[in-house]
């Protein structure tokens, strides 16, 4: 389901030495997941032995029951399609290797050996097995069947799911042999584990896995045995994590004394694409796998996961302080840069009471208070028209008064009829010519102001502007830095409620955040807006999600629609999703003529539309296909 894949990281009761009784739980988990739609799931190391039956391990008894024990598996999922990772001793050319077994609909499909065998303090593998680093392109006789066998052996549907296995000190290793796989197109990492409990050990465990997942760009799922396990010298509390590049998914809770399991859905589509789109990952060196296909796995009919519906805004509310303090700072040292590069004391910005021209004169002001620089230099303007409103001018009035920039203001409307005028409109046609005379003319002040205070014009239009063009070409379009051009509306109406904290301003930006966004070029009727700019081109917080998507991973639009249906299904319909979709790709694609041209401005966060770095397209380029994919 648009690159879903449902896996689970399973903890199994375990009784040392009797492969027989874990078995039984073992099957009873794997059926489990195969009722929960469950494509891969991974057991603890020496999953049917118990990993603390330490030299017993090196006892014919105990392989002999422990193979048929296996055998009883097999036997038993021959209609289950959902993959199993299990882990086996397993006897080849007379040595006993550590291994991963994975096995679908009763057959064996592989037989993976662990590679890095830890031999100090608590553990002495060394004592039972042999490595198999070195075990590549052979097989293994299992059961009176010839498997493949080696660390060269990784797991694919032919779709978006390509997987390898690993086992414990595996990942604790300088190199895990995971890296191998991921450059030879892994994306889904599985690792048996029979990791012991010390103090504070598990916060370290969960850390290597998400961060190796990130290191990866893949999901990594990882289960460790549980308390079943021998309390001679040490404990196991059954440690199960699921994560996806970097972001832990699910855990579960530890030193639980039954049989359980954790699933979570990942979108291996999406790590693909993004291995694409954004790192070096093509450069990574291949070694000769072999790739072995398994059988169609269970459809998802429903995805269990939570979709954000704002995915540029930081989801951790207690690291907000943090967060907006780290985007103001790009911003605040991009504008010390430039000015202080050009020799420029002065900043010019229009204010118009909004949230975009808030956030721009917040940040500008906190570059200048960072170097030391009087505020009077920061010269904003307001320039009301047709269609401003007491509202918003005596916000903007406000805002400026309890910062203590200097304030200007110029009213546009002579200057505009003088446009009018001058072109032959009629100023009672309120076509879009009216409205881009407007918009030019606050341009040109603000230009020429610069000149003649020699200012720097600081750019107010934001990231979610550019995407949609929605801008007046050589109007807001323009400036001489482009100080919002990284950040979307969603994630600067975050920003801009941090500055409540400010005392000072505190009221001002509640209303502020309050006003609905207008470009404010329309008459209005009584004081009151008229024109609503999301009544137009469609809700900002719909479009951020739809360019995260689109851009962060080249995700198709029938697949941006689910999953925005997903996110917003209790307050927009299947068919208004579909209507501001349309609106996005359309604006998006025939829009591209000003974002090669915009001026320079700060990155921000993982997505950009600078031409200059981030995002190369033609401004001519036929956007068909997008629109037949969705409609």
């Amino acid at each position: 389901m648009y690159g879903y894949y449902r896996v689970a990281a399973a903890v199994n009761k375990t009784v040392v030495a009797n492969p027989h009784k874990n078995a039984t739980e073992v099957l009873a988990l794997i059926k489990e997941a195969h009722t929960k739609e469950v494509s891969v799931i991974v057991f603890p190391e020496l999953t049917l032995t118990g990993y603390t039956a330490s030299d017993l391990l090196m006892n014919q008894t105990l392989m002999a029951s422990q193979n048929d024990a296996f055998q009883y598996i097999l036997k038993n999922i021959k209609e289950i399609n959902t993959i199993s990772v299990i882990g086996l001793a397993v006897f080849e050319a007379d040595r006993l290797y550590n291994c991963a077994t994975i096995i679908q609909n009763g057959k064996v499909l592989g037989v993976v050996p662990k590679s890095y065998l830890p031999n100090k303090k608590e553990f002495y593998e060394k004592r039972q097995f042999t490595t198999g680093r070195d075990i590549t392109r052979t097989t293994v006789d299992l059961l009176d069947v010839e498997v493949p066998f080696g660390v060269d052996l990784l797991f694919t549907d032919k779709k978006d799911m390509t997987f390898g296995v690993e086992i414990c000190e595996d990942l604790w290793a300088v190199t895990p042999p995971s890296n191998h796989m991921a450059s030879n197109g892994a994306n889904l990492l599985f690792n048996l584990s029979a990791s012991n409990e010390l103090i504070g050990k598990h916060e370290y465990r969960e850390e290597l896995v998400r961060t190796q997942s990130a290191r990866c760009m893949a999901a990594y799922v990882y289960s460790s045995a549980g308390v079943g396990e021998s309390t001679t010298d040490t404990i196991f509390g059954g440690h199960a994590i699921i994560c996806e590049y970097g972001s832990t998914l699910l855990e579960n809770e530890r030193f639980r004394m039954d049989s359980h399991l954790i699933t979570a859905d990942v979108d291996l589509e999406r790590l693909r694409w993004l291995r694409v789109n954004e790192s070096s990952y093509g450069d990574t060196r291949r070694k000769k796998t072999r790739v072995i296909k398994v059988d169609d796995l269970p459809e998802l009919s429903t995805l269990e996961r939570d979709i954000n519906q704002t995915p540029f805004v930081p989801s951790c509310y207690a690291d907000k302080k943090h967060r907006c303090d780290e985007i103001v700072n790009i911003q605040a040292h991009g504008l010390i840069k430039r000015m202080s590069h050009a020799h420029i004391t002065k900043a010019v910005i229009g204010i118009s009471g909004g949230l975009d021209s808030t956030l721009a004169l917040l940040s500008t002001h906190r570059a200048y208070e960072i170097m030391g620089w009087d505020y009077k230099d920061i010269i904003a303007v307001t320039m009301p028209g047709f269609g401003t409103t007491t509202r918003t001018k005596s916000n903007a009035v406000e805002l400026c008064e309890a910062l203590g920039v200097t304030l200007k203001t110029i009213d546009i409307s002579d200057i505009s009829l003088n446009q009018f005028e001058a072109i032959e409109h009629d100023k009672d046609e309120h076509s879009v010519t009216y409205e881009n005379v407007q918009a030019r003319a606050r341009t040109t002040l603000l230009m020429n102001m610069a000149n003649k205070v020699a200012g720097l014009v600081i750019g107010t239009g934001d990231l979610s502007e550019i995407a949609l063009g929605w801008s007046t070409y050589n109007g807001d379009h323009m400036s001489m830095y482009a100080l919002n051009s990284g950040i979307p509306k969603t994630l600067i109406q975050y920003v801009i409620e941090y500055y409540k904290s400010n005392e000072k301003i505190a009221d001002i930006i509640d209303d502020i955040l309050t006003t609905p966004i207008s470009p404010e070029l329309l008459p209005h009727k009584g004081d009151e807006i008229v024109q609503e700019t999301e009544s137009i081109v469609g809700p900002y917080e719909l479009h951020d999600f739809f360019l995260y998507h689109f851009i962060k991973y080249g995700a198709k639009p029938k697949k941006i629609l689910y999953l925005a249906s997903i996110a917003f299904n209790t307050k927009y319909d299947e068919d208004t999703l579909t209507q501001w979709l349309n609106v996005f790709l359309r604006r998006f694609f025939t829009q591209q003529f000003k974002r090669s041209c915009m001026p320079d401005g700060p990155k921000v966060g993982t997505i950009s539309l600078s031409p200059r770095a981030d995002w190369k397209m033609a401004s001519d380029v036929d956007f068909e296909v997008w629109m037949e994919e969705l409609n």
